[in-house]
């Protein structure tokens, strides 16, 4: 059994926004102990295989700091280079971002969303991605606003969470002791729609059935649900 919730509750979840002086958008997001500030910038250059297409782009980076785990990390930096594991996450939430804006209505200019983990405790991709939506829906408005935008931009608001199943039981938002322990860990990307973005999903050592796979995604579009009315709320105060 948990100790803190049952099995079908997210850890306490909160978006506090413009925490950054500088960025269009910005938001701390806390899943439980993992804690990300997120940065969203708006930028006039453009990638350059989308020139002159009339079509904008939206992407991210993501990085852990040195004590955001029970131990030091050295910085990527210092090694010269990112980690696979690093390049797979922020790429899921650029892949993630993307699906729900509207790139031609942004028009031939480019958002980067940065993802900096400050504290980690499971569920970073997904607090992430969570959390940057918010930063993206602040720099979104700044734009429309002060360059005279009337044109929808955002489709519809995105969450993600994570969903495992720990002794043949589904839990909703894994923390990292929980990710550890999971026979089945997965992380889904939804729309409030109900549409999917991204679904990530892998046994450990464990084959897990169709059954067990539709109870995962049933309860991560509970979870999803409440992150975003969460993010309505604190968008729209």
């Amino acid at each position: 059994m948990r100790q803190d919730r049952t099995f079908q509750e997210l850890r306490d979840i909160s978006f506090e926004t413009n925490v950054n002086l500088h960025a269009e958008g910005s938001c701390l997001v806390k899943f439980g102990n993992t804690h990300v500030l997120c940065t969203a910038s708006i930028d006039e250059k453009i990638p350059p295989w989308i020139k002159n297409s009339g079509k904008g782009w939206v992407t991210a980076e993501y990085g852990m700091l040195p004590r955001s785990t029970n131990s030091r990390i050295d910085r990527e930096a210092t090694k010269g280079k990112q980690s696979g594991r690093t390049q797979e996450i922020q790429r899921l939430i650029g892949r993630s971002l993307r699906s729900i804006v509207d790139l031609e209505s942004l028009g031939e200019r480019q958002i980067k969303v940065d993802c900096d983990v400050i504290q980690a405790d499971g569920g970073t991709r997904t607090a992430s991605i969570s959390g940057g939506f918010v930063a993206l829906h602040q720099a979104v408005t700044h734009l429309k606003k002060y360059y005279n935008i009337n044109k929808s931009i955002i489709k519809e608001f995105l969450g993600a969470v994570s969903v495992g199943i720990i002794n043949d039981q589904v839990n909703l938002d894994l923390n990292y002791q929980e990710d550890t322990d999971a026979q089945v860990d997965a992380n889904f990307v939804i729309s409030e729609s109900g549409k999917i973005s991204e679904i990530q999903v892998t046994g450990e050592e464990y084959l897990f059935s169709s059954d067990q796979f539709n109870k995962l995604f049933e309860l991560s579009k509970k979870g999803v649900a409440e992150i975003i009315n969460k993010q309505k709320n604190v968008l729209f105060l």
